[in-house]
């Protein structure tokens, strides 16, 4: 299943938003219906160990800890 991003056409605002089935997604910011949606990125492997631990610790310092596993969230 594809993930997307949302850019919101009143605030400008981005984000990643789940959304089921027939739900309309609506702004975490503004609260608006207005949302465009996007394809996010997909990143490649990396081969280089440190390279994705840091990857990683930049990714949980700034919030983004849906794609870890409960071991690399630190148990969370």
């Amino acid at each position: 299943m594809p993930i997307y991003n949302y850019n919101c056409q009143d605030c400008g605002a981005d984000s990643e938003l789940l959304v089921f089935g027939s739900e309309t997604p609506v702004c975490p910011t503004c609260q608006s219906g207005k949302l465009e949606q996007r394809i996010s990125r997909i990143s490649g492997e990396l081969k280089t160990p440190g390279l994705a631990k840091a990857g990683r610790q930049a990714a949980a310092r700034a919030g983004h800890l849906s794609n870890f596993s409960r071991g690399e969230r630190g148990g969370a």
